[in-house]
């Protein structure tokens, strides 16, 4: 299998020039296409514009409002909610009837103050209005990992807890989008496979007002349905005493928990980045998110698109899973390194400022050989625009 670093490597230039027409692709593979450039711009322009209504899923993690500026570019305020909200209807267009624009955002605070901004709620209030859709759910991304935040208030006057989750909003222009949970199934608790397997249980009335009845939990469906939190009904109660046992208990049966810790250090795409020496990108998105709602709700061949691409994450997995793919990142450094998660055999096109080449295959001729005649040339270009 080919890889960076052993059988390809890369020269991607520190800038593009000025005046490159943003609407040609950076690099592409069979499946997709990467671009560089603004979102506003890009998704008005022909190649982009050319696939609207073609959209099953619209995935994208935007710069959230936070008070610090960040590298990777963030507004506040109005200026955010405004600028949000220009993207509702260019991304209607671009989805299917059927589609899914799935957002996921972090939390905001007031600055120089120990309370929450609404700022986000609002824009996505404002983003849902003016693309006239409906919100289908929203889950709870809980990342243990995450550092206490913000610090002024958890860590130094110690006056509230951890911030330690962000909201995905999952939209529709329709009440019915594409979508099949079964896609997306965990494997069984301990528990309910004993359950199962015994068949033996209490039916009858719940607390909830729901009704057990005496073939409820017999069947075995492939697996458990996720919720959009999940694992939430496992977690004992603050008044409860958890014992090491309850413990156990709860760790083997809180599997439906939408639970990613971000703290992959060693993937691939780092290591690619670190060979360039390019910046990796701070905000990377976990691949088994991405890959949770690309199994929901699309199909092999779908289109899938990030509008906010940052280091691609979404384009790599839609590639792994055979859907088509369209990405958009501002950051050049970003977007142009973000062809570190691809396979460099599967790339068909790359701008002049990506230079791929094959690397010299070292070969151990025998010793009467002559191997100053025979010797590998230097490495030569695999892909150019």
């Amino acid at each position: 299998m080919a890889s960076w670093g052993q059988t390809h490597k890369v020269e991607i230039a520190d800038v593009l020039p000025t005046g490159r027409r943003i609407s040609s692709p950076i690099f592409q593979t069979a499946l997709g296409s990467a671009y560089c450039g603004d979102s506003l711009r890009l998704l008005q322009t022909r190649p982009l514009s050319a696939r609207q209504g073609q959209v099953q899923l619209v995935f994208t993690s935007p710069p959230f409002p936070l008070n610090t500026k960040k590298s990777y570019g963030n507004l506040q305020g109005e200026d955010y909610i405004k600028w949000f909200a220009k993207f509702a209807p260019l991304l209607r267009k671009m989805v299917t009837d059927d589609g899914s624009i799935v957002i996921e955002i972090g939390n905001a605070w007031l600055p120089g103050e120990p309370v929450m901004s609404t700022h986000v709620l609002e824009a996505f209030l404002r983003f849902l209005k003016k693309g006239g859709l409906h919100l289908c759910q929203e889950f709870i991304w809980y990342n243990p990992a995450r550092l206490p935040s913000p610090v002024e208030w958890v860590n130094k006057e110690r006056i509230r807890v951890k911030d330690a989750f962000t909201r995905i909003w999952w939209m529709s222009p329709t009440t019915r989008p594409k979508a099949d949970n079964r896609n997306v199934l965990r494997e069984y608790s301990p528990s309910m496979k004993r359950l199962i397997e015994t068949g033996k249980y209490n039916p009858g009335p719940r607390p909830s007002q729901h009704l057990i009845g005496t073939d409820s939990f017999k069947a075995d469906n492939g697996g458990a349905i996720p919720s959009n939190v999940g694992g939430a009904e496992s977690l004992p109660t603050l008044d409860a005493t958890l014992t090491p046992k309850a413990f156990t208990r709860w760790i083997a049966e809180a599997d439906n928990l939408l639970k990613v810790a971000n703290t992959v250090s060693s993937d691939d795409y780092r290591t690619f980045c670190l060979a360039q020496g390019a910046p990796v990108h701070p905000a990377r998105m976990p691949r088994t998110l991405v890959e949770f709602f690309l199994r929901l709700l699309t199909d092999e061949g779908d289109v899938v698109l990030d509008p906010f691409a940052g280091s691609n994450t979404t384009g790599a997995v839609a590639e792994s899973f055979g859907r088509q793919w369209i990405s958009v990142e501002a950051d050049w450094i970003y977007a142009a390194h973000s062809i570190g998660r691809f396979n460099p055999d599967t790339l068909t096109t790359t701008c002049d400022e990506i230079a791929v080449a094959d690397l010299p295959r070292h070969i151990n001729y025998p010793a009467t050989h002559d191997a100053a005649a025979s010797s590998s040339s230097d490495a030569t270009p695999l892909v150019t625009s």
